[in-house]
């Protein structure tokens, strides 16, 4: 889709729509050129350009019909599935919390200092950027910094979550044992108490 929306600007070859793709993009996302032309040669099947005469098989231009400006305008507005069910990060990190041979918060926290990393080396980068000359790009670095930033935080509500689950579960295990669970009031009683209060009970002496 992202050809389709450079060739509303008009016809163009496989080379020049690279060219303009990484432009747009910052060049955080090259394009291999034959992944380009296979694409091309996709959409001219199915209706949305059409190859134009003139030029070699390498330059040959293809222009945006009428079914590919439709199917552009319905794809810019359509909502964007989200897929975090589907993360990689997500996934590694549900995977080592339910492993237990492995060190689960160790893992998030080996994945949010690299995040906060990149944010930091993004941010260096933004820096030195001009506002008007690299605005797509200054746009896509945005973007990838937000991102980062959402997934940090999401890690910090895994450690979270993860802390107060553990409480839990010592707290569920000393109840079944009736023992307090370590950290509570009743745990931290001074040593002896409750023999004291043993013998006092029977000389019938208030301790």
């Amino acid at each position: 889709h992202g050809l389709l929306a450079l060739l509303a600007g008009g016809a163009s070859h496989g080379y020049e729509l690279k060219q303009a793709f990484e432009e747009r993009t910052g060049s955080l996302w090259p394009l291999n050129i034959g992944q380009v032309y296979a694409t091309l040669a996709r959409l001219e099947r199915d209706g949305l350009v059409e190859g134009l005469e003139g030029g070699d098989r390498d330059r040959r231009p293809y222009e945006l019909t009428e079914a590919g400006r439709a199917e552009l305008d319905d794809w810019l507005l359509r909502p964007v599935e989200q897929s975090g069910s589907r993360d990689e990060l997500v996934v590694k990190v549900l995977m080592a919390l339910a492993t237990p041979v492995v060190d689960g918060p160790a893992v998030v926290q080996h994945h949010r200092r690299a995040l906060v990393e990149e944010m930091q080396r993004y941010t260096r980068l933004r820096a030195g950027a001009d506002p008007v000359a690299d605005l797509d790009w200054l746009l896509t670095v945005d973007a990838m910094v937000l991102r980062a930033e959402a997934m940090v935080r999401w890690l910090d509500q895994c450690e979270g979550r993860l802390a107060r689950a553990r409480r839990g579960a010592r707290g569920a295990a000393a109840g079944a044992t009736g023992r307090s669970p370590v950290g509570s009031p009743e745990s931290e009683a001074p040593a002896g108490a409750d023999a004291r209060g043993a013998t006092a009970a029977g000389t019938g002496v208030r301790p």
